[in-house]
């Protein structure tokens, strides 16, 4: 392919209408070879639908998507032999054993890797005689992920891979999705999780409303919003938001719900400052808790709420 050593993903104005609803808003983006490419936003966003429209399981109404040098308006054929897909919900026989199922989904493709590496890979060996019904959610979803393997894909897609997990189940499949990258996998996957989104993407694209909003590293985001640490607390009363601007150190000032946000530059010198307004005010803080900012308060800097809302 053209550039395959530079880019192997480029997204070019994509859209998908339902009637009078846009689900996405004309969006473009690029992936390098090898790279962990994130899709993050809150549900509804349009992660998936973008998703679906680069791997051909939706029509665009607009724009396209040339993957791994193939167009998807043209080459979908090609595309789908370049790519594995593992969806939020994927269907399987779970009469078969996993060696079964995997031995089945091999024999639709010329190209196919070794069964037993890819189980062992999948941290499946003890499961490889197992039914797909005897399986945890955790297992089950590494077993999708060992399907969209079997014909040793350029690119990966992971939609939402470790919704439902729980949090020993998520950091094993987090290590399989860091090996694939070791071993030159280009990587695109969507989630609401922050962490997840922080852990493993080498670029994340956040999505708002069907919107592209930001497009950066996980440091390059976090670094854009000019402050180091956050402060958050709770209080009853008005919310003092002129008076919170002008503390010393303060670059912005956000709340959801009951909980109040102050972004710093200044840890200490805003503690301070806030402490000496509350006396000062007469008002009871609570649940007062500092931390480094994050992926969360890049989202609710540009959008004015959480993630979590959602």
């Amino acid at each position: 392919m053209k550039n395959q050593e530079e880019t192997m993903i480029e997204v070019k104005n994509l859209v998908k209408k339902y009637g009078s609803f846009t689900a996405v808003n004309g969006i473009g983006f690029s992936v390098k070879k090898g790279e962990i490419f994130g899709l993050l936003g809150p549900n509804g966003a349009g992660k998936s639908t973008t998703l679906e429209m680069m791997v051909g399981l939706r029509k665009p109404d607009g724009g396209t998507a040339i993957i791994g040098g193939f167009d998807i308006s043209r080459d979908l054929k090609k595309v789908k032999e370049v790519i594995g897909i593992q969806l939020q919900s994927t269907t399987l026989f779970e009469l078969l054993t996993v060696e079964e199922i995997l031995r089945l989904y091999a024999s639709f493709y010329q190209k196919n890797v070794s069964i037993p590496d890819l189980i062992e890979e999948m941290s499946l060996t003890e499961k490889a005689k197992s039914r797909i019904k005897t399986l945890s959610g955790g297992q089950k979803q590494r077993l999708a992920i060992a399907l969209a393997l079997v014909h040793d894909p350029w690119i990966l897609f992971l939609d939402e891979p470790t919704t439902g997990l729980d949090p020993q189940a998520r950091r094993t499949l987090w290590d399989i999705v860091l090996k694939l990258k070791a071993k030159g996998k280009t990587t695109v996957l969507t989630t609401h999780y922050m962490d997840e989104a922080h852990v493993l993407c080498d670029r994340i694209a956040i999505m708002d409303q069907g919107n592209l909003i930001a497009l950066d590293t996980p440091s390059g985001l976090v670094k854009s919003l000019e402050s180091d640490s956050a402060v958050e607390f709770q209080f009853e009363g008005e919310f003092l938001k002129d008076e919170l601007e002008s503390l010393n150190g303060v670059k912005q000032v956000g709340n959801r719900k009951d909980t109040y946000v102050l972004y710093t530059d200044d840890l200490q010198v805003t503690l301070i400052s806030l402490i000496q307004l509350t006396s000062l005010k007469n008002l009871k803080l609570t649940d007062l808790q500092t931390r480094t900012s994050t992926l969360e308060d890049v989202f609710i800097h540009m959008t004015g709420r959480s993630l979590r809302e959602e």
